[in-house]
């Protein structure tokens, strides 16, 4: 799968991106960033998958910036923490990407992308290029 440079557009109190693409396995996946224009550790990295017409988020990679409970163990964390799609959240009627962890692989948006891409088997070409520009 490949993935190009995002280009960030102003939104608000975010600064959004967004990229569709289609897999190797024919399905449409689009990988979403916001970032909050004020506190940089609000952000998050997302992987969409588009599945008979609906939108299923498979990955979610969050910044430090909110605590996190996982409905069903009910543990809750102030740390970045990556959500995963699961059976078990949504066979109990959970949002299926409710279950977090809790990492340290990352401090930084950038650093999210790199583990989505890499976590999640994207490849891309070229150079690499900032994700936000310098100047909006």
């Amino acid at each position: 799968m490949h993935i190009l440079r995002m280009n960030a557009v102003p939104n608000m109190a975010h600064r959004r991106s967004s990229r569709t693409v289609e897999g190797d396995d024919g399905n449409t996946y689009c990988v979403k960033l916001r970032q909050n224009a004020e506190n940089v550790f609000d952000f998050s990295v997302i992987l969409v998958v588009s599945i008979a017409g609906k939108d299923v988020i498979l990955r979610r990679y969050n910044g430090r910036s909110h605590e996190h409970r996982n409905q069903i163990e009910q543990d809750k964390f102030y740390d970045y923490h990556i959500h995963t799609a699961t059976r078990r959240y949504f066979e109990r009627g959970c949002n299926p990407d409710g279950f977090a962890e809790p990492t340290d692989r990352y401090t930084t948006i950038a650093e999210a992308v790199d583990c989505l891409l890499s976590d999640c088997g994207f490849y891309y070409e070229g150079p690499a290029m900032p994700l936000f520009p310098e100047k909006e």
